[in-house]
């Protein structure tokens, strides 16, 4: 029996690769004859190096320095080297939204972004891969695009990788759907869609666009610039080989911090159980928590780490005991049918 274990993280709790090995073992402890492949997944938002990095073992770290961070403190800014040239930048890392000492909607900053771009730039890479999950800020990428000064794409491009299809404007847009999430008021929500809309007539793109709206619309400012948008779980899966290791899976078991209505449109465990279901594996969903009253029809097994430990805090505390324990239930559950 052969099973894929290909999680995306648990957002602000657990990295894709550390709760991969966790299921792996959990799992390996009820049926060590089963041949269990570890593939941790991401979408463009945090993680995204990890899971190019556990992809890419010859992958190298490189520094850009100190950076502004979201909310205007200095943080260290790092890039991924790849081997053919690319290097892979992650929003979360130097401008995401944990890194604020307080949320701040109307102030918080991408000028780190464009700054570790400029970097990796400056290095000689050919292409970029942006991943724009997590970010802390809603300023179309205005900053960033600063940073950037007069430099072009390389000559090979940008992709911008992102989970969300949503436009720069209106109620779908950056500010009303993720403003809250950053703390915005009501007011605050107006004052940045004003912002956004000034933004759309300076720069001249499209703010129609999927994915315009990404990263308080730092994918509709890097589009204008020339780069390309693109869901970022469907390139992650490719560059890890996950789309191939389906192909001879059993049994996929994939996961997130929280399972509900949006983990279908664009992000990475939603997208694994539908590639998983094409090629006719079984699957089994571990979430921290599933959206109350979400029918998971999609999976044969589900288990749920808050249940497990008793409480969403204290799962996601120590979610790693509980992704094991999760594994265990379902790898017995497995046994039984």
């Amino acid at each position: 029996m052969t099973v894929v274990v290909a999680p995306d993280s648990f957002k602000g709790s657990a990295s894709a690769h550390d709760i991969g090995a966790a299921i792996a073992r959990g799992w390996r402890s009820v049926r060590p004859e089963d041949d269990v492949i570890e593939c941790p997944q991401a979408d463009g938002g945090e993680g995204t190096m990890d899971a190019v990095r556990a992809a890419a073992p010859d992958a190298r770290l490189r520094s850009a320095g100190l950076v502004t961070g979201p909310d205007g403190r200095q943080v260290e800014g790092t890039w991924l080297e790849l081997s053919d040239g690319t290097a892979v930048i992650e929003i979360a890392q130097m401008s995401g939204l944990p890194l604020m000492s307080k949320l701040d909607p109307l102030h918080a900053t991408s000028r780190g972004l464009g700054q570790v771009m400029a970097a990796a730039i400056d290095a000689g890479h050919s292409r970029l891969v942006v991943g724009l999950g997590g970010s802390a800020s809603t300023d179309a990428g205005l900053p960033a695009l600063e940073s950037l000064g007069d430099r072009r794409p390389p000559q090979d491009g940008v992709l911008v990788l992102t989970d969300v299809t949503n436009p720069l404007l209106g109620p779908r847009g950056a500010a009303a759907v993720f403003g809250p999430q950053k703390g915005a008021s009501l007011h605050d929500i107006a004052v940045l869609e004003k912002r956004l809309e000034q933004a759309a007539l300076d720069l001249q793109g499209d703010p129609d666009a999927p994915g315009a709206g990404a990263a308080g619309g730092v994918g509709f400012g890097l589009a204008a610039w020339g780069a390309t948008i693109t869901p970022g779980s469907a390139y992650i899966s490719r560059l890890t080989g996950l789309d191939e290791l389906l192909q001879r899976a059993d049994i996929v078991v994939t996961g997130e911090g929280r399972f509900d209505r949006q983990s279908a449109d664009g992000k990475a465990a939603g997208r694994t159980v539908e590639a998983a279901h094409r090629a006719g594996a079984t699957v089994g969903i571990i979430a921290g928590a599933f959206e109350p009253g979400l029918p998971i029809s999609v999976a044969t097994w589900v288990a749920s780490l808050t249940d497990l430990a008793g409480s969403a805090s204290r799962a996601i505390e120590d979610p790693l005991p509980y992704a094991f324990e999760a594994a265990q239930q379902i790898a017995r559950q497995r046994s039984l049918a």
